[in-house]
């Protein structure tokens, strides 16, 4: 399967060199470039990319406000924030507004080609070091121990380590349908809407200690 990616940055020479490094993946296709975040959710919507690789720092929009827009106006694109900053503030607000993941500019290509494959697959994309910040973040209430079931924390917990809903089928021999009928009501329970949200309000509550 080719994932089509739209790349967003003001900076013409990082555009070059990021376009250069991922058309060396045969299964990345590099269908349009914007240089401001009223440029990425205009392609957004008329390119019906499968990612769209946002920086936080762009005129006209930023970042943040341009993941918002996305998720609102082309759900089914997914947003990866690749940036150079790494502030709480930064993360948070990029996660709050709907960004699917959130990797720094110095990952490896090996890193990022893995998190464009991951986020285009619909799981999120948060480094321990990304999360960990969010986390500490999260102001939630106490959670009743009894509250998810064993089989919805054993989802939780493979969830939590990257693996796609068929993974997570086969690694506990169940079909996929009912993976997802369990994070349904995992979302329900935590009151979220969304894996990044689940992940990090289990982490927050303690759900996820071995």
């Amino acid at each position: 399967m080719t994932i089509r990616i739209v790349l967003a940055d003001d900076h013409p020479v990082v555009r070059a060199g990021s376009v250069g490094l991922l058309t060396l993946e045969s299964d990345f296709d590099v269908v349009g470039e914007a240089s401001n975040g009223l440029e990425a959710v205009s392609l957004a919507a008329s390119l019906s990319p499968d990612v769209v690789l946002m920086d936080l720092r762009m005129p006209e929009m930023d970042g943040v406000a341009a993941t918002a827009r996305i998720a609102a106006e082309s759900p089914s694109v997914r947003v990866l924030i690749l940036t150079t900053y790494d502030t709480d503030q930064n993360i948070v607000h990029a996660v709050e507004a709907g960004a699917s993941g959130y990797l720094l500019k110095d990952a490896t290509p090996e890193q990022l080609a893995a998190a464009i494959r991951s986020a285009a697959g619909g799981e999120t994309v948060l480094p321990p070091a990304i999360l960990a910040k969010l986390v500490s973040h999260v102001r939630t209430p106490p959670t009743p121990p009894d509250l998810l079931t064993a089989r919805e924390l054993q989802v939780l917990r493979l969830v939590a380590r990257g693996l796609t809903n068929a993974e997570i089928g086969r690694e506990l021999h169940i079909g996929e349908t009912t993976v997802k009928t369990h994070l349904v009501r995992m979302f329900a329970k935590l009151d979220v809407g969304d894996r990044t949200a689940a992940v990090t309000v289990a982490m927050q509550r303690g759900l996820l200690k071995d």
